[in-house]
């Protein structure tokens, strides 16, 4: 009787013990995720997530259905908010898109999510290029170098926090081109459409929407690249990139028609915005105070999805290159260092979002 009871009572445990993993297995089986992108349908960041998903669901134990929610406005600060304020936290929600670091920074009122308090699953870093339409300059744009030869270009942006408007808009201060900057668009895919009707001359955004959504305006010769943007240290020194030959890095351009190293205040914006958002492009956030258990298996699951070799495949055959992985300890340390960014470089940044030159 003693032996029967004792065998009862290491069946229990050893089922005790299962459950963890058993939960963990099933805990999205026959349910939905819903992915908020805070941009309209069509665009780039609309169509990753699109893509993503369902190398995202094949990791999740349990392959729960994705709904891809897009919910534009406010360049994207509704869906953040929303999904900070109202979503809950219960593994069944995130957002994925950019983020604008800058809205943070400078104490944006339109922004009231903090970032160091999502919960961080994942990231993708994308190199930021600049193009521009090729009739920017009188008689055409024959080479990178000639944008400054440019007589007064619109810049399309989202908002003047926006970064994929921001960043061309400190280039062109920076190389000394005065413009227009024309904010008011719901999203990347609109600024581009914009940008084709020749409603603007000027705008930024990644490697990969450049050589993809971008190719046959550029192909047409009515779409030229002026430069990618490369994080510069201390010292100087900088990175190019070796799948980038299409257009020089922005110090070499900046060289080449000014004979030196850019510099200034306006340089140190610019330098400063790019090394926040050159290596982390884009963001995979779940609601604060979300459990561990979804947390945990979300997490993971955004890990191997990015590092799916299928996934790298299909990137680097549509675009040329592989998209850059993010972890949770990167992520986590660059929304730290928010706090850490000079007074001088957030002045000279309220200074070029007030004024248009």
């Amino acid at each position: 009787m003693t032996r029967i009871l004792a065998a009862i009572a290491g069946a229990i445990a050893l089922a005790a013990i299962g459950e963890p993993a058993a939960a963990q297995t099933d805990y999205y089986a026959g349910k939905t995720l819903r992915v908020i992108v805070g941009l309209q349908a069509g665009g780039t960041v609309d169509t990753f997530a699109r893509t993503f998903s369902g190398y995202l669901r094949k990791h999740i134990p349990g392959n729960p259905t994705i709904l891809i929610q897009n919910m534009p406005g406010a360049g994207g600060k509704t869906a953040t908010n929303h999904v900070f304020e109202r979503a809950a936290p219960d593994g069944l929600t995130m957002l994925y898109g950019p983020w604008d670091p800058l809205a943070q920074a400078l104490g944006d009122q339109g922004l009231r999510a903090r970032y160091e308090k999502f919960e961080f699953l994942g990231g993708t870093g994308d190199i930021r290029v600049i193009y521009s339409r090729r009739d920017a300059v009188p008689g055409g744009i024959k080479t990178p170098a000639d944008i400054v030869k440019a007589e007064n270009p619109a810049l399309g942006a989202l908002n003047n926090t926006d970064i994929a408007g921001l960043l061309p808009h400190l280039a062109l201060r920076v190389l000394g081109v005065k413009h227009k900057w024309i904010v008011g668009y719901r999203g990347g895919n609109d600024v581009f459409l914009a940008m084709q009707r020749g409603e603007i001359h000027f705008h930024s955004t990644s490697i990969t929407t450049f050589r993809g959504r971008n190719a046959a305006f550029v192909k047409s010769g009515d779409g030229v690249g002026i430069a990618y943007l490369v994080p510069v240290d201390g010292s100087g020194r900088y990175q190019t990139s070796k799948f980038i030959t299409e257009m020089p890095a922005f110090p070499d351009l900046y060289k080449q028609v000014r004979g030196a190293m850019p510099s200034g205040a306006m340089w140190e914006a610019l330098n400063w915005l790019t090394n926040q958002t050159g290596e982390l492009t884009f963001v995979g956030l779940a609601p604060p105070s979300t459990p561990a258990e979804p947390l945990a298996i979300l997490r993971k699951a955004y890990d191997a999805a990015s590092n799916d070799p299928e996934f790298i495949k299909e990137s680097t055959k549509r675009y040329g290159m592989p998209y850059t992985y993010i972890d949770v300890a990167r992520g986590g340390g660059v929304f730290r260092s928010l706090a850490g960014v000079q007074g001088g470089v957030l002045t000279t940044l309220r200074s070029a979002i007030a004024g248009q030159n």
